[in-house]
């Protein structure tokens, strides 16, 4: 700077500023949940010490209200002991399918990314997705990619400070978002808008395409099948998750430098079935990994097949108008959707393609416990569609 200094005098400039901008450096985190440390580090801060559950019909009032999901927690339902053989019945059924799946949106990723890639699980329900696709590019191409987990919360967007801490260990690298799979679409256009935010506010540049095991509504181009089949993982809360809660965002307890907030349900290790789920689907990858590689080839040869036609979003346009129904934001298309309806809201009533549905075991399982009538409404994109109950005295 000494010479630069007395350039600059000489040229008549006679005093300097240097302003020196320098991201802050984020730590790193606490470990959380239940997985194993190298199949996925949560991006998130730990607030197992807080009570921050509220009944379902309070949480319910306060989100009709005005209030945001993100501020309190759902009591986690306690699947009976019918429920859990219906879970590991699903798993025993459905493995097969899982896997394949789960290998053709893995070599979607890397015809795409090749390995220079970071999965970022969209917590919670991408963590499984992303745990599995981590383990079959481990399993199938002896590479380790790394793998985190963090926050995105509809209405108030992602955590910028995972993007950020992952942007500082990994700067070069790709970033490639998971997800579980698509209902609406809602999160596919919060991220959308996230990336865009990130490259205004610090210039990193991402990829706003998300990856999906199942995309039934046809919002991603990256999938592993577009078949609105049950995932056992929607079939259960933090038990198939790590033992890890939806996140938290509140201004109370989540600071500037802080990532976004969850709890971690030691008290169930018991009860945790996340390894069995990931350790059953990862034993089929060598029997299914030659229909995976050669459904991925396909659909880079057919790029028309895999557009983004946001069919899903016709059905529900039509039974929004159906059923009179002011909120769309009370209509949750799809297997994984309409279980998390049953699970942690309160349904008005559910929508199904077909009553004998294989797929729907367990949702006919769930609404007959809570007493939510079934409605058949065939002609949709999905199996099946979660209508929540409006609290305000309206129609619906």
């Amino acid at each position: 700077m000494e010479e630069l200094n007395k350039v600059l005098l000489s040229l008549g400039v006679q005093r300097v500023h240097i302003v020196y901008f320098s991201r802050k450096r984020l730590a790193d985190p606490a470990p959380i949940g239940s997985y194993k440390q190298e199949d996925v580090t949560f991006l998130l801060k730990d607030l197992s010490d807080i009570s921050l559950e509220q009944r379902t019909e309070d949480r319910e009032a306060a989100m009709q209200t005005g209030g945001h999901y993100s501020e309190s927690l759902p009591i986690e339902y306690q699947p009976t002991d019918e429920y859990i053989q219906l879970f590991q019945n699903t798993l025993s059924d459905s493995a097969i399918r899982i896997a394949r799946a789960v290998g053709t949106v893995s070599e979607r990723i890397i015809q795409k990314n090749g390995f220079d890639v970071v999965l970022a699980s969209l917590a919670r329900g991408g963590t499984p997705i992303g745990v599995l696709i981590k383990r079959y590019i481990k399993h199938m191409y002896g590479i380790e990619v790394p793998h985190y987990s963090l926050s995105i919360i509809r209405g108030k967007g992602i955590d910028e400070n995972a993007l950020l801490y992952i942007n500082q260990n990994h700067p070069h690298k790709r970033v490639q978002f998971v997800d579980g799979w698509t209902g609406k679409g809602a999160i596919a256009k919060v991220l959308i808008a996230a990336c865009s935010q990130m490259k205004q506010k610090y210039g990193i540049e991402l990829n706003d395409e998300l990856a999906v095991l199942a995309d039934p509504g046809y919002c991603a181009s990256t999938f592993g099948t577009r078949e609105d089949f049950l995932i056992p993982s929607a079939c259960l809360n933090s038990t198939v998750s790590g033992l890890v809660s939806r996140t938290v965002l509140r201004s109370d307890l989540i600071g500037a430098d802080d990532f976004h907030g969850a709890k971690y349900y030691k008290e169930w290790e018991s009860s945790d079935l996340s390894q069995l789920f990931v350790d059953t689907i990862s034993a089929y990858f060598d029997q299914t990994a030659d229909d995976s590689k050669a459904e991925a080839l396909q659909m880079e040869a057919n790029p028309a097949e895999n557009e983004m036609t946001w069919q899903g979003m016709q059905d529900i346009a039509r039974i929004q108008t159906d059923f009179a129904i002011s909120d769309i934001n009370f209509i949750k298309p799809g297997v994984g959707e309409t279980t998390r309806v049953l699970l942690r809201r309160v349904p008005w009533k559910i929508l199904v393609d077909r009553l004998d549905n294989p797929n729907l075991k367990h949702i006919l399982l769930l609404a007959k416990d809570r007493g939510v009538p079934v409605e058949e409404y065939p002609n949709m994109t999905y199996s099946c569609c979660g209508i929540i109950k409006a609290l305000k005295g309206e129609t619906e």
